[in-house]
């Protein structure tokens, strides 16, 4: 009994510390460590295309205002199409041949049914040719509610031997040649500008976010990525923290995919970017976490949406799961 109790203490003990330390940690990496937010569109809750930048996945966005698609209508339709057919001796047939086989038997009890005194050998055989006739009635019905296919006899046999005529549209109406479409999942066609814009767009977020600055966020993201943005800031605020980010300098960035939904472009960016980014106390500017002498590495998949042709805006911003 001593031991089985010094054994829950033990565990006890370990349970706090690792308490502790996740603490810790929440506070020293509170935004990269932090999952993702904002929104991606209709892909907000899938995963974007691991590049060269970032060959691991992003972490998902836990925090958005998206509403997440329902899967119950598709799962309903999958039940149907896998609900076996009746069989033989299943729905209204079964119950029709069960009512003939019991009324064999109990002639048979009574010295009836087919034969008289054959017995049980009538019964056998009574149940055989029920059972045929119920089959060959059930052929006759099934080949007449068969469907006709439509076509040549050519287009028959494409169908029965696995082939389609069923083609993907092209890009290009009438023309039979593919269109070159864009590399990395590419859909609009993001330009070396649009690059640009990004890189530049990283580092004034960042400066912005540091600076506490929430007139140039507004300006440069969507209204809910600033709602988060605040969001972080009002927390580090209320802990007597300041985050301190300067020296942003981007390594290397690719695009994940681009795509476009009604009048809205989408493109989501890997980017590796060093920087010195330290959190202070508030009040006395002492470093609580980080280097504030070395450039420390990072790399988030950030999400750009340009609405109505407008300028492009972060909605979202990701870390990267740890290789």
């Amino acid at each position: 009994m001593i031991l089985i109790q010094g054994f829950g203490r033990a565990l006890a003990m370990l349970a706090m510390a690792l308490v502790v330390m996740m603490t810790v940690v929440d506070v020293a990496e509170a935004r990269r460590a932090g999952g993702g937010f904002g929104s991606r569109g209709t892909r907000t809750f899938s995963t974007p295309s691991t590049t060269r930048t970032a060959p691991t996945d992003a972490q998902p966005i836990d925090r958005t205002m998206t509403r997440q698609q329902s899967a119950q209508p598709s799962a309903s339709r999958n039940t149907t199409a896998n609900t076996p057919r009746p069989g033989l001796f299943n729905g209204f047939g079964g119950r029709l041949l069960g009512g003939l086989m019991l009324g064999g038997l109990v002639g048979m009890l009574l010295g009836y049914g087919l034969g008289g005194g054959i017995g049980f050998l009538g019964l056998i055989l009574q149940v055989l040719l029920i059972a045929g006739l119920f089959m060959m009635l059930r052929r006759m019905f099934a080949q007449k509610g068969a469907p006709a296919y439509a076509g040549s006899g050519a287009q028959r046999s494409a169908y029965q031997n696995g082939g389609s005529d069923f083609e993907i549209p092209r890009i290009g109406g009438g023309s039979r040649q593919a269109a070159p479409q864009p590399k990395s999942g590419d859909e609009i066609g993001v330009k070396q500008e649009d690059l640009d814009q990004f890189e530049s767009m990283l580092k004034e977020l960042q400066t912005a976010y540091a600076a506490e600055d929430f007139r140039t966020l507004r300006q440069i993201t969507t209204p809910e990525a600033m709602s988060y943005l605040a969001e972080e800031i009002g927390d580090n605020a209320t802990q007597g923290l300041k985050n301190d980010v300067r020296d942003i300098h981007l390594v290397e960035g690719d695009i994940a995919e681009a795509w476009r939904e009604g009048t809205d472009e989408y493109a989501t960016v890997a980017m590796r970017y060093e920087s010195i980014d330290v959190m202070r106390d508030r009040t006395s500017g002492r470093v609580v976490s980080g280097d504030p002498d070395n450039l420390t590495e990072a790399v988030e998949i950030w999400t750009f949406v340009r609405r109505n042709g407008g300028d492009w805006k972060v909605s979202a911003i990701q870390g990267v799961e740890a290789a």
